[in-house]
């Protein structure tokens, strides 16, 4: 886990979006997906996917952070004590899967956090985009074409 300075906060208190994405790309700087991308493309993905289904300033800021903690580029320390709306904290700790939880306790956590199931749609969107998958070996594909689908389900989002 690094260390990631604290950037300057907007005159009304929180970090700004570009300083949401400086530290995030900073911290996920090293990281790379499961097809030795960058592992940034996929968080600017979800920001994107985010803002372009109406998502809002606190919403667009969790999707740049949402696998910071899961991930361990960030600590939950870190994400506590950050300059962040308490929304945007609250999205980011939604959608951090944790370690043996079933999925149907982390679709729950998801569906009861005002603003998480929007980012985990952008998310799910992105992880499950076919010319991103097709660069994965086979059984790689169908496992995560599966466990995305039945995330999707669980949520009660349909189908791409």
């Amino acid at each position: 886990m690094t260390e990631t300075p604290q950037p300057q906060s907007t005159p009304r208190g929180t970090l700004s979006l570009a300083d949401v994405e400086a530290v995030a790309r900073a911290a996920h700087a090293s990281q790379t997906d499961k097809a030795g991308r960058p592992y940034t493309e996929h968080l600017s993905a979800v920001a994107e996917g985010v803002r372009a289904r109406g998502g809002d300033e606190d919403l667009i800021a969790a999707a740049w952070l949402h696998d910071a903690v899961e991930d361990d580029a960030l600590s939950e320390r870190w994400l506590e004590e950050a300059a962040l709306s308490r929304r945007t904290k609250d999205v980011v700790r939604a959608v951090t899967k944790r370690a043996g939880e079933p999925p149907e306790a982390y679709a729950a956590r998801i569906l009861a956090t005002p603003g998480a199931l929007l980012v985990k749609e952008a998310d799910l969107a992105h992880n499950a985009d076919p010319a991103r998958l097709a660069v994965l070996d086979e059984a790689t594909r169908k496992r995560l074409t599966e466990k995305y689908a039945r995330m999707r389900a669980l949520l009660g989002l349909s189908m791409l």
